[in-house]
């Protein structure tokens, strides 16, 4: 168990708990902090609060981080696309079709068994079920993730994900022509008040999201589309494109259920990853091509850019 103290200041007087806390310990999300707070991890004047308690200068917050237990996910002999590593983290292109990590009802074929497979030495600071993972990409979205090896690297690259200096790039093909040259979506994201399996442009109960877009090609019903992730909610590309009325190809939760282009899962590819190193602060970026399924329907549309 580890366990940290705080002493709240003027500044942060009238802060919520759960903000103060992933405020005060980078590595820990605003998420995990309200997990930890309703298990009774995080203590005000001693005692248990809940996370929207409005704190007051000079209370002492007392927030105790349980160790990761022993893995229980299996290592499976599943081959990786691993595009760089070393001792303190590595960067794997991950396939259309597999789940980052485990989850009640699959916990196999993951991204995750097969990196146990491939090494030992995970980070554990996100339990057992995400050793390593400091970032996600949807199961049918296709590229670069980062994945560290130690608590050391994972904690860096945590503040850089929350700092907004790490570079992520996708390429989309959408619906319909969108005429201007490219764009910045500032439209917040939660939970769809109608529908809890999906993410919707909500005033109530959402956080901040930001898309920059710009246009690489259009087509007759289409366009090829570059968005930069200034933010990283859930499914952040895939709402917003659909928001500005252009939903990704192949995306049945935000776009046509109807198969278009042959694409099996959403035409979404996260292209480009740049972060600095988390221990000798050298910039790093990487670059890979589209999947097969990707360069085939460009083909079908006569592209001229042909990524890959």
């Amino acid at each position: 168990m580890e366990s940290y103290s705080f002493i709240v200041n003027d500044e942060s007087g009238g802060m919520r708990l759960d903000v103060f806390v992933s405020r005060m310990l980078p590595q820990i999300s605003r998420t995990q902090a309200q997990r930890l707070i309703d298990e009774g991890n995080i203590l005000v004047r001693e005692k248990p609060a809940k996370a929207n308690s409005k704190l007051t200068p000079g209370e002492i917050i007392i927030c105790r981080i349980p160790l990761a237990k022993p893995l229980l996910v299996a290592a499976e002999p599943i081959e990786l696309d691993i595009v760089y590593e070393d001792n303190d983290l590595l960067v794997v292109n991950k396939p259309q079709g597999m789940v980052v990590h485990p989850a009640n009802g699959n916990l196999t074929g993951t991204l995750v068994n097969a990196l146990l497979h491939h090494c030992h030495d995970l980070s554990g600071i996100n339990g057992i079920l995400r050793p390593g993972i400091v970032h996600r990409i949807d199961k049918d979205t296709s590229g670069l993730l980062v994945v560290t090896k130690n608590d050391f690297a994972h904690r860096n690259l945590a503040q850089q994900i929350k700092e907004h200096t790490v570079k992520r790039v996708y390429i989309a093909l959408v619906h319909g022509v969108i005429r201007e040259p490219g764009g910045l979506i500032e439209a917040p994201i939660g939970r769809d008040l109608h529908n809890r399996q999906k993410m919707a442009v909500v005033l109530k109960n959402s956080k901040n999201a930001v898309t920059e877009y710009q246009i690489l090609e259009r087509f007759q019903d289409y366009t090829l589309v570059e968005c930069r992730l200034k933010t990283g909610r859930t499914h952040q590309i895939r709402v917003h494109m659909a928001f500005i009325q252009h939903p990704v190809v192949g995306d049945p939760k935000y776009g046509p259920k109807k198969v278009h282009l042959g694409f099996v899962g959403q035409a979404l590819h996260a292209k480009t990853l740049g972060f600095s190193h988390p221990r000798t602060a050298k910039w790093l970026e990487f670059s890979v091509d589209p999947p097969r399924q990707f360069h085939e329907a460009l083909l079908k549309l006569g592209s001229s850019v042909l990524i890959g």
